[in-house]
């Protein structure tokens, strides 16, 4: 019997690394046509190249998620390359946390462009083909700061909340309407990517290091679960799932 996911066409947006990185190398191994997305071209070159050794089907192209055009390019990129969307994973995120005391502002701009902005700009890009077929997947990167409150997290949960709310109103405007578009929000815990690399505040940074160094695993973890989600047949969604470490009290 042919893997549910095999032939599936899927943007995964921050996929030069980590959950998109893990993610797209599964999906593909799995049979999706998987269309890669990130700021770091060569990442995703050799990320491609390597999935097209292995026998799966990959393109890429340089995204910049605050760009609406960039996000119209790379829906019009799977159009053009595989024929369609049938899933965007938008995975993209920043998380320089600090406390508001330090009035790191610029950071708390970067993250709502990015992890609001990035969002919006994904699915405005590919809402209208969803809805013209009256079928799609969305998905997301959210965060368990997007279901509970973490000093020093004040605007990255603000972002990620606003995610939650976000697909859950994308989520049964769909139903209503009847376009039969499916949501996914993923709240992943400490899982070991590369997004302490965005804070600069020492002492915010030793202490999420500390955490993600006992407690943190693998992006494969999470990958797994975004198969799982675009596995269940179209009339079934798996709305939201939070992911982390069994040993982790987040």
């Amino acid at each position: 019997m042919n893997d549910p996911i095999a032939g599936k066409v899927i943007i995964i947006t921050g996929a030069s690394s980590g959950i998109g990185e893990a993610s797209a190398r599964l999906l593909a191994s799995k049979g999706a046509k998987v269309v890669l997305g990130a700021r770091r071209e060569d990442k995703l070159k050799q990320i491609v190249d390597e999935i097209r050794r292995d026998g799966g089907h990959a393109v890429y192209q340089q995204l910049d998620v605050t760009k609406p055009s960039d996000n119209a390019t790379i829906v019009n990129l799977a159009k053009e390359k595989f024929g369609g969307i049938d899933v965007i994973f938008l995975n993209a995120g920043l998380m320089p946390n600090s406390p508001l005391s330090a009035l790191k502002t610029d950071d708390w701009q970067r993250m709502i462009d990015v992890n609001i902005r990035g969002v919006l700009n994904g699915v405005a890009a590919v809402l209208p083909s969803f809805i013209e077929r009256q079928s799609g997947h969305v998905i997301t990167t959210s965060s368990v700061a997007g279901l509970k409150a973490y000093p020093g997290g004040a605007v990255y949960g603000g972002t990620k909340w606003f995610v939650r709310d976000f697909m859950e109103v994308l989520r049964m405007e769909s139903a209503t309407e009847g376009t039969n578009i499916r949501t996914t929000t993923i709240y992943p815990a400490a899982i070991n990517t590369e997004l302490l690399n965005t804070i600069s505040k020492k002492e915010t940074l030793e202490q999420m290091r500390n955490t993600y160094d006992r407690y943190g695993i693998s992006p494969d973890r999470i990958a797994n679960v975004v198969a799982f989600a675009i596995s269940q047949p179209d009339d079934t969604t798996i709305n939201e799932l939070t992911v982390g470490p069994a040993n982790q009290p987040w």
